[in-house]
């Protein structure tokens, strides 16, 4: 097989929306979006509710989902007001990479499901705000789409799959793009039921039920973009599904060869053929992170998939202190689960994390305005991090008070 092979173009006819109704479903106005709880409620008004599901859901009962944010919330900032913080500065780096601030766009799986061509809109808007963009296998957009789209190297995250040819193809297309870093996802062995994307039939192979059909045409913007949209596959892995750039033939081919299983000879394998700097996600256990570490890791995500694989695992935030501890200064390390405002990215900071990987907090603006959405949600993010640094007395997100942090219970 030629696991480079070029994409056939998806063309499809659809009715197009008159200019009044154009017109009408994409006048937002942005300027009022004074935190991230309103982009998400535009993002419920623009997408269909399956859609706005596989966003917001989790897996099973969501304990684990919820715990992530409750957890974050009862950890308490150390105000400070005899402190001249009138200078303040966010910029950092990232995996050697420049960051106007801590936070980098995680891997978002079908990103080009809430916004057409969404993984290249949310990378743009990452490289003109400044901050790491990182692209999930599971993108709708290519790599080479991004790489194409955006000046700025990215991150890379890999799925395993069972041909260790396809593997290596996905490893050379990356480097072939610029990618310095290449996120490896381990939480996934096999995927928690998500209940919510099991009524909607948003599953891989995909099996759309018609609850979410009908939901589609409640929402004719969202539908008509869809439609006429340039890609409308699994982009990245369209190349080595047998010919088909369907959907649903991608995903069924996903289905049938993803990795199962895969453990420390795994990431042995991915450090030997990966020349760049390795992070790995998905760490919630101090002994996995040692073992990590003792494989070539260079940095480690601590992360429960935000609450969509193992429900009832532990949060994020119970769950990085114990890790950081392993870790010490051996590696970078970084914080990904329930960052919704500045404040929470501020918390994990004073954790003890290097920076944040957000998910659902840009998804929502990317729903409500593409790419200008994702920027609003960065600066609405960048903006309340200003707050919470002025008022605890921090001057430099690289040199933290002692004690800025403490649990409320």
């Amino acid at each position: 097989m030629n696991y480079l092979s070029p994409e056939n173009e998806v063309t499809t006819q659809a009715t197009p929306l008159s200019d009044e109704e154009r017109q009408a479903a994409e006048a937002l106005d942005l300027s009022d979006a004074g935190h991230g709880g309103l982009l998400r409620r535009q993002a419920k008004a623009r997408l269909p509710q399956g859609i706005f599901d596989f966003v917001e859901g989790g897996s099973y009962d969501e304990i684990t989902l919820r715990a992530n944010i409750d957890d974050l919330a009862t950890l308490r900032l150390r105000q400070r007001v005899m402190v001249d913080a009138s200078v303040r500065r966010q910029r950092t780096t990232m995996l050697g990479q420049a960051a106007t601030m801590p936070v980098a766009l995680g891997p978002a799986g079908f990103a080009g499901l809430v916004h057409p061509m969404g993984e290249v809109l949310a990378a743009r808007a990452a490289e003109s705000f400044g901050v790491p963009f990182c692209l999930s296998s599971f993108s709708i957009c290519s790599i080479e789409d991004v790489a194409s789209a955006s000046r700025a190297p990215f991150l890379f995250q890999l799925y395993l799959f069972d041909d260790r040819g396809v593997n290596a193809s996905l490893l050379r297309r990356a480097r072939e793009a610029g990618c310095e870093t290449l996120v490896l996802t381990m939480d996934a062995h096999l995927q928690g039921r998500r209940n919510r994307d099991l009524d909607n039939g948003l599953t891989v192979p995909l099996k759309v039920r018609p609850k979410l059909a009908y939901h589609m045409t409640k929402r004719p913007l969202w539908l008509w973009r869809w439609l006429t949209a340039k890609r409308r596959t699994m982009g990245t892995l369209a190349p080595y599904a047998g010919g088909s750039t369907e959907l649903a033939d991608v995903s069924d081919w996903v289905s049938r060869h993803y990795k199962g299983a895969f453990d420390a000879a795994d990431l042995e394998w991915v450090r030997a053929n990966w020349p760049g700097k390795l992070m790995i996600k998905g760490v919630l256990d101090p002994e996995d992170a040692k073992t990590a570490l003792s494989l070539g890791a260079d940095a480690i995500l601590v992360s429960n998939h935000g609450g969509r694989q193992l429900d009832s695992a532990s949060s994020t935030a119970r769950a990085f202190p114990a890790v950081a501890e392993a870790v010490g200064d051996r590696a970078e390390l970084y914080f990904d689960g329930g960052i919704r405002t500045g404040l929470d990215v501020l918390k994990v900071l004073g954790l003890g994390a290097k920076g944040c990987f957000i998910g659902r907090a840009y998804l929502y603006g990317l729903a409500a305005d593409g790419e200008r959405g994702v920027r609003t949600a960065l600066q609405l993010l960048a903006d309340e991090l200003d707050v919470g640094m002025a008022l605890s007395g921090v001057s430099d997100v690289n040199a933290l008070p002692a004690g800025l942090v403490s649990r409320h219970s």
